[in-house]
């Protein structure tokens, strides 16, 4: 068994500090940010530059070029609705340390992301809806297998897709958790990986219960078989919920020291 795959969150258009350093090309505040992923835990960054109209393909080049060369050629998830900015980051990518991400697909109009991903031997990140939230497992299950099928027919590896259940916001869909965790079950059971957006979870709630909600609803999740998750590892709380879930698992060998490694 391999060991659970922690992508870091943290470099995202949203956030006013990552949003001004990509508008000016200013490295220093997206290599720290990295760099405090990496050093946290992270196995993979996310990059995510947003729609990224108007110079896309040249954001997504320097962000990649930035981020790898500062940071030992750390694997990177390329996290955009701007297909030729996905390309684009690609021709630069270095592989050493492991395939790029192509975030996302879905059953609706990026489907073919699983298309550009397939052409490039890229891992893609496939989320089990058409529009919006799926009503309910059997749905979600029709998407998956959509996806699924696009994705062999294109030559992937089903190892090299990713479902992604769609974690739901606990404030006003709490009657939904556990539904999205026998999801995480099914897709186990089918021998897939599993992901998703870990931090969805608890948005809205205090940020005092956000770590609390997110490190219960990740050993849940692990339990069931989910392979990875789309989150903040600088939340200690989490990683270590994370890191002893892995040794529960039997994913690597303990020692006294597992949470130093």
């Amino acid at each position: 068994m391999a060991k659970f795959v922690v992508i870091g969150e943290r470099i995202h258009c949203i956030s006013p500090t990552i949003k001004k350093a990509m508008e000016e090309m200013n490295p220093e505040p997206i290599i720290k940010r990295a760099k405090e992923q990496i050093e946290a835990g992270a196995t993979y960054i996310d990059v995510n530059i947003g729609p990224a109209e108007k110079n896309g393909p040249e954001l997504m080049k320097w962000a990649v070029k930035t981020i790898q060369e500062a940071c030992n050629n750390v694997p990177l998830a390329l996290d955009t609705s701007n297909r030729a900015a996905i390309e684009a980051g690609i021709s630069v990518y270095d592989r050493t340390n492991g395939k790029p991400i192509v975030n996302s697909a879905d059953a609706g109009d990026r489907i073919e992301n699983i298309d550009l991903a397939a052409a490039n031997d890229a891992i893609v990140i496939a989320l089990c809806s058409k529009a919006g939230v799926p009503s309910d497992n059997d749905e979600r299950m029709v998407y998956c297998q959509e996806l699924l099928e696009r994705g062999m027919n294109e030559g992937m590896d089903p190892s090299d897709m990713w479902f992604d259940p769609l974690f739901l916001v606990i404030k006003g869909m709490q009657d939904k958790q556990m539904a999205v965790l026998d999801f995480i079950g099914q897709l186990s059971d089918m021998g897939l990986n599993s992901t998703g957006g870990l931090s969805n979870v608890s948005n809205g709630t205090p940020k005092y219960i956000r770590p609390i909600l997110d490190a219960a609803t990740v050993a849940m999740a692990m339990c069931r078989g989910l392979t990875s998750a789309i989150m903040n590892p600088c939340d200690a709380r989490v990683m270590e919920t994370i890191k002893a879930s892995d040794i529960i698992k039997n994913n690597f060998l303990y020692a006294d020291s597992f949470l130093e490694i």
